[in-house]
């Protein structure tokens, strides 16, 4: 008989002395096994937690690195301007509702570009016209999702205006 063959056959003869447990060693292993699923689960649940907080804390992160952005600072201007006109001039729900969605579809647009921009300098720091093209339809996007923001602002409130400056 080979060595391979040898090998062999003390692999088989341990695979066949590891299916003849008892009743009793199996419904130990069982147990253990539930025991050991439900620690991991519990482990599991603080982990996800965890995940969940570390990936708030990024996305936080990511926020106030848009902030620092000339362009985003100009929309927060906007927002806070538009939110002060609002009041004064009690714009209904619906309008709020709008106005809150357009915030958050503009400040998103652009944390989105700011973010295409940083992975493409990351990537290369001379010109390609595929960045250049990235760059660029980024910057569209949240040119035109600002256009209608400004034409939805004006539908608003030009006709709240006219009332306040008629009556006066």
């Amino acid at each position: 008989m080979t060595e391979t063959d040898r090998e062999q056959k003390s692999r088989r003869d341990r695979q066949s002395s590891a299916g003849r447990t008892s009743e009793k060693t199996k419904e130990k292993t069982h147990s253990s096994k539930s025991k050991k699923a439900a620690a991991a689960v519990h482990r599991k649940k603080k982990s996800t937690t965890q995940t969940i907080t570390k990936s708030f804390g990024h996305a936080f992160d990511g926020i106030s690195a848009g902030l620092e952005e000339r362009n985003m600072k100009i929309h927060c201007t906007m927002a806070v301007l538009v939110t002060f006109f609002g009041l004064i001039l009690h714009i209904s729900v619906t309008e709020w509702c709008i106005c809150l969605g357009l915030f958050g579809l503009i400040m998103g647009l652009e944390l989105v570009n700011t973010a295409i921009e940083a992975l493409c300098d990351l990537v290369t720091q001379e010109y390609r016209p595929l960045a250049k093209r990235a760059k660029d339809t980024a910057a569209g996007a949240v040119l035109i999702a600002s256009i209608m923001a400004a034409a939805a602002g004006l539908i608003i409130f030009i006709p709240r205006l006219l009332y306040v400056f008629r009556s006066i």
